[in-house]
C-alpha cells in the first residue's frame, strides 16, 4: 500500500477533490463525499468554511463541530473522513463520531483502515475517551475496517431505509 497522508483540505487540492467528488457521485450516488459542496462554487471559500467547522463556525444546520480530512496518496485524494467532536441525537444513534469513504477505484487497498487508524490520535487530542463508529449491517468491508481499528460491537439498530446500523465503540 502506498503512503497515505490524512490532512485538512487545501486550496491547491481543487482538481483532485473535484475528481474524487465526481468519482463518488458516479459510483455511490446516494452517499455524500463532500458536505455542502457546490462544484460550481468558489473552492477557496469552501476550504475556508471547512476550516471553521472544528471551532463550530459556519456549521450547516444539524452539524456539530467536526474536522473534515482528506486521505491523500501522492497527488490523489483517495478518501475523506469526518471526525465529529461531539454527538447529537442522530449521531449518537446512527452517524457516530467518524464518517469515512474511499473512492471506488481505490477500495480494497487498506486505505479506509489507515484513515480510521490515523484519526484516533486526533480524537484523543480532542479529549475524547472513546469513539462511536457505525456502518451499515451489510457493509462487510467497513465492518472489517472498524474491527481492525479496535471497534467493539455494541448493537445493531434499525435504520430506514435499508440495512440496520452496526454501532461500534473504539476505546482511545
Amino acid at each position: 500500500m502506498a503512503l497515505l497522508v490524512m490532512r485538512e483540505l487545501q486550496v491547491g487540492d481543487r482538481e483532485a477533490f473535484l475528481s474524487a467528488v465526481e468519482e463518488f457521485r458516479q459510483s455511490d450516488p446516494g452517499w455524500t463525499f463532500a458536505f455542502h459542496f457546490d462544484p460550481e462554487g468558489d473552492f477557496e471559500t469552501y476550504v475556508a468554511r471547512l476550516s471553521g467547522w472544528p471551532r463550530g463556525l459556519d456549521l450547516p444546520e444539524r452539524f456539530v463541530p467536526n474536522t473534515f480530512l482528506v486521505g491523500v496518496v501522492g497527488e490523489k485524494i483517495v478518501g475523506r473522513l469526518s471526525l465529529r467532536h461531539e454527538l447529537n441525537d442522530f449521531l449518537r444513534r446512527i452517524g457516530g463520531h467518524v464518517g469515512y469513504g474511499v473512492v471506488a477505484s481505490e477500495r480494497r487497498k487498506g486505505y479506509a483502515t489507515d484513515m480510521l487508524r490515523q484519526s484516533l490520535p486526533r480524537a484523543r487530542r480532542l479529549g475524547l475517551g472513546r469513539l462511536l463508529v457505525t456502518c451499515d449491517d451489510d457493509n462487510l468491508g467497513s465492518r472489517r475496517t472498524i474491527e481492525k481499528c479496535g471497534g467493539v460491537l455494541e448493537d445493531v439498530v434499525p435504520n430506514e431505509p435499508g440495512a440496520g446500523k452496526r454501532r461500534y465503540w473504539i476505546d482511545l
